[in-house]
C-alpha cells in the first residue's frame, strides 16, 4: 500500500478571512463578542437568574443587528466603551 495521501493536494476554499493563498489572513473578531463575555462575565456576579438576563437581552439584540445598528447601551459587567453608532452622510 502506499502513502498517496502525502502528495495529494488539499482542497482549500473560501473563508470570511480570505483565500488561504493571501499572506497575511488574520481571524476577525465577531462584532458581538464583547457582548458574548458581558453575558459570560454575568454568570460569575452572584446569582445567575438575576445578572444574566440584561447582558443576554443586549447581546441577543446584537446578534440579530445589522452590521453599524448593534446596541450602544453599556457593558454591563465589562469595563469597555460601549459601541458608537458611526453616521454615515450621503
Amino acid at each position: 500500500m502506499s502513502d498517496s495521501s502525502s502528495t495529494r493536494p488539499v482542497p482549500r476554499r473560501e473563508s470570511p478571512w480570505g483565500t488561504p493563498q493571501e499572506p497575511h489572513r488574520q481571524p476577525k473578531a465577531h462584532r458581538c463578542n464583547d457582548r458574548a463575555e458581558d453575558v459570560i462575565q454575568a454568570c460569575f456576579e452572584g446569582n445567575p437568574f438575576k445578572t444574566v438576563p440584561g447582558p443576554f437581552k443586549l447581546f441577543w439584540r446584537c446578534m440579530r443587528s445589522k452590521p453599524g445598528e448593534e446596541p450602544t447601551e453599556p457593558y454591563t459587567y465589562l469595563d469597555l466603551e460601549p459601541p458608537k453608532v458611526e453616521v454615515k452622510l450621503e
